[in-house]
């Protein structure tokens, strides 16, 4: 297995506000778990990739209720302190919630030989999982990190692990926290551990 870990917006836009807020105590709860697994994706040989996003004031999604914020040029489209990149690390600017939209990321992670891509960072819901899946959509095995992954509620955040815990697609889009995805990538391959069997009269998608 030769593997990516991909951090998505870690920006000091997502971070704004008092450190007691429901959303940033929620957003701020990985670091420590994020800084853990990259320390241990580079010792063992693993790409990193800061996924940020660099809007224009004038894109799309803000014509609706998201608020213009990350704009390219501005501290705020700024990784956090909290993150240290690293030589041989990628920065990847980003314009829409998948790291892969329009980016050049599938043709990197190929000419590098990748054929896993772990994702983890801000939020589960949006950034992380249109990653991950827009990962399995390109063939890469996709793993979304459930402990290096937030939401703007705990709430939010389990019912995704709960449904991607549990999908069709396995092994080939799941979920793992980032220790047993490290064990996979020292043993050379998945473990068994959410995969369900189907039962009698089920479809594919239950």
């Amino acid at each position: 297995m030769k593997f990516a870990v991909i951090v998505v917006d870690m920006l000091e836009d997502n971070f704004k506000g008092p450190v007691d807020h429901p959303v940033i105590k929620q957003f701020r709860s990985i670091i420590p778990n994020v800084r853990l697994l990259l320390k241990e994706a580079r010792k063992l040989d693993g790409l990193v990739v800061f996924a940020c996003d660099s809007y224009f004031r004038e894109d799309f999604l803000f014509k609706g209720n998201m608020p213009p914020h990350a704009l390219r040029g501005t501290p705020g489209a700024d990784i956090i302190d909290d993150l240290t990149v690293c030589p041989g690390d990628i920065v990847l600017p980003k314009r829409r919630l998948s790291a892969f939209f329009k980016t050049d990321l599938d043709i990197t992670l190929r000419t590098l030989g990748i054929n896993t891509i772990a994702v983890a960072g801000l939020t589960t819901e949006a950034c992380v999982l249109a990653t991950a899946v827009d990962g399995l959509c390109n063939d890469f095995y996709s793993v979304i990190l459930s402990d290096c992954s937030a939401s703007r509620s705990h709430e939010i955040h389990e019912a995704i692990i709960s449904i991607y815990s549990r999908f069709p697609t396995y092994p080939t889009l799941r979920v793992r926290t980032a220790d047993a995805f490290f064990v996979e990538v020292k043993e050379g391959g998945i473990r068994e551990g959410n995969k369900q069997k189907r039962g009698k009269g089920e479809t594919a998608y239950g």
